[in-house]
């Protein structure tokens, strides 16, 4: 699983049938601290996330075992949104 932070959406009025209905987010992966990188995803939103949330993001055919992807042409899945992320008992993030 990849934690990053949604930054951006992504519109595409032509894609495969599949993909209809489908939100498309860009997730810049984080550090435990929160602090982004310069390596972005894009991943299929299952769980509702906004931008500016804190999200772990499931890829490869993992990405394709939640209700929203299944059996879809996706590679990468946010599945989870992230309250907090605690790291040998210091709280590194808090939503």
């Amino acid at each position: 699983m990849i934690l990053g932070k949604v930054t951006g959406t992504i519109v595409a009025t032509q894609k495969d049938e599949k993909l209809i209905g489908s939100k498309l987010m860009v997730v810049q992966n984080v550090d435990l601290n929160g602090e982004v990188d310069r390596t972005y995803t894009v991943a299929v939103d299952a769980v509702g996330a906004g931008i500016g949330e804190i999200v772990l993001v499931a890829t490869g055919s993992s990405a394709r075992q939640t209700q929203v992807t299944s059996n879809k042409p996706v590679d990468a899945v946010i599945m989870a949104i992230v309250d907090i992320v605690e790291v040998a008992g210091k709280v590194r993030f808090q939503k």
